[in-house]
């Protein structure tokens, strides 16, 4: 899972700090906040931890050499193949994609994101509330959303969301 994470970490950081940034609007340009900074510094992550494809072909190398790496994988995101019917799909989708490891070079981008993205998928439906998980599996496995922050379809539960991150 490491190099996963990593390749997933180092992407989304960016779109993260960026997000963030919006949020604070005018203020988080300024040098005082620190936002500017971590926004700047963001993409910095990709080049030390390594570039995107060196960390995918890292995946890739460790797939090959360690079938039982994979099949760690696999038994732990099934303990959650059965909380969501989305999720399921998506692991299913992906033995498929997996199955055949001779084509998966040129696809090495799309298919660790796809394992990082299973992943979150499966450690929100075993371990967060249920509206959480609905709205990661709606937004990012059922083609609802567009990969980027704030694209939650009709539906979805930001009451229970919103109300888990409220001060008490």
């Amino acid at each position: 899972m490491t190099p996963i994470v990593k390749y997933w970490t180092c992407k989304r950081a960016p779109q993260h700090a960026a997000e963030a940034l919006e949020c604070l609007g005018g203020n988080g340009f300024v040098e005082e906040s620190g936002m500017a900074r971590l926004f700047r510094q963001s993409p910095v992550n990709g080049v030390w931890e390594g570039s995107g494809n060196v960390i995918c072909l890292d995946v890739l190398r460790v797939l090959a050499r360690e079938p039982d790496a994979l099949e760690a994988y696999w038994s732990e995101v099934a303990q959650a193949n059965s909380g969501d019917a989305r999720l399921a799909r998506a692991i299913e989708d992906l033995h498929v994609d997996l199955s055949v490891p001779e084509t998966l070079e040129p696809r090495a981008r799309s298919v660790v994101e796809r394992m990082a993205v299973v992943f979150q998928a499966s450690l929100l439906v075993r371990f967060a509330p249920e509206a959480v998980a609905d709205a990661f599996c709606a937004s990012r496995l059922g083609g609802a959303g567009a990969g980027v922050f704030g694209t939650l379809p009709a539906g979805s539960d930001t009451t229970a969301i919103l109300r888990r991150y409220a001060p008490v």
